[in-house]
């Protein structure tokens, strides 16, 4: 697949493409809707399908300070659309310029000059171009105009997850945050992930016979509530059975937030200075302080415990 950064990576001899633009974060079910039936048009119509998407969110350049937390970085999102069967994926710097082009100009500049759409693919609240002016009806006036189609399809499944609210980044973003990591997983069809460098820490868990990969993540991460979960440590290629500690470690009185994972039943692992990625797969319990640190030793052994148990469970639902 490939992967261009801003209108000059797109090669001069671009021919016409099935396009679909959002800012497709998490790349959750909904979205698989989408980005699917614009791989499976461009497939049809024999071009090239091309994702386009923005960096930084628009939001932090229209409202600075009001970034959300991202469920998945630029890398990640590509990976993702590459598995759907995406061609290339296009990120367009949003800059206060940017930001100004009018849905017109939009059209022009990145639909019909650069990617040489040939159909447009959106959900049905797509919305472009300076303060979101534009819209699917006016797409569609355009697409008369330049020989596109416009299709839209709806995006909007719903299941267990939020009470069956339809599916969305927002109801992701708000179960991630409320620790049901189970429910945020139903939405993007997969565990939720947090990336970042393996740091040094305190090194208590050592001592205290669980040693930990310290993940410092990425700016903007949508990190789950302070707790205790169960899910996999991904490292140089391999998916670890992990227990994984969110919060500010009562029980030594930290202040510092931190994502801690410990591959469970594996010794003499050094990560440090290593790119990782942890899964969420289930909510333990919450974080607490013990009376006494034979307690919380007891407790940690029981967490471990059960995290390799709902780990096995998730290898093997059937059994």
């Amino acid at each position: 697949m490939q992967r261009w950064r801003g209108l000059e990576d797109i090669p001069e001899d671009w021919g016409r493409s099935v396009v679909t633009i959002g800012s497709y974060d998490g790349v959750h079910r909904g979205h698989q809707l989408i980005i699917s039936h614009a791989v499976e048009r461009a497939r049809e119509l024999g071009v090239p399908s091309v994702v386009v998407t923005f960096d930084p969110h628009p939001s932090e350049v229209v409202r600075p300070g009001s970034h959300p937390p991202l469920l998945a970085p630029h890398h990640r999102r590509a990976e993702l659309m590459a598995d759907l069967g995406v061609d290339a994926v296009l990120i367009l710097p949003f800059t206060k310029e940017f930001s100004k082009l009018s849905p017109a100009d939009f059209v022009v500049k990145v639909l019909v000059d650069k990617l040489h759409a040939k159909a447009v693919v959106e959900g049905p609240n797509f919305r472009f171009g300076h303060k979101a002016a534009g819209n699917v009806e006016f797409l569609t006036e355009q697409g008369r105009v330049y020989d596109f189609e416009v299709e839209v399809v709806d995006l909007y499944v719903s299941g267990a997850a939020g009470g069956g609210e339809p599916f969305s980044s927002t109801l992701t973003r708000r179960l991630v945050a409320g620790g049901d990591v189970e429910g945020a997983g139903e939405i993007l069809g997969r565990p939720h992930r947090v990336e970042g460098v393996v740091v040094r820490g305190a090194q208590r868990g050592r001592e205290l016979g669980f040693p930990t990969a310290n993940v410092e993540t990425l700016p903007h991460t949508a990190i789950p509530a302070d707790g205790v979960y169960a899910g996999w440590l991904h490292a140089d290629g391999e998916a670890m059975p992990a227990a994984i500690s969110v919060g500010t470690n009562p029980q030594f009185d930290g202040t510092e937030r931190t994502v801690e994972a410990y591959a469970i039943d594996r010794v003499g692992l050094d990560l440090y200075g290593l790119h990782v990625a942890v899964d969420f797969l289930a909510y333990v319990r919450g974080q607490a302080k013990f009376e006494s640190l034979e307690a919380f030793l007891e407790q940690m052994a029981e967490d471990v415990k059960r995290c390799r148990e709902l780990v096995e469970a998730a290898r093997n639902p059937a059994g």
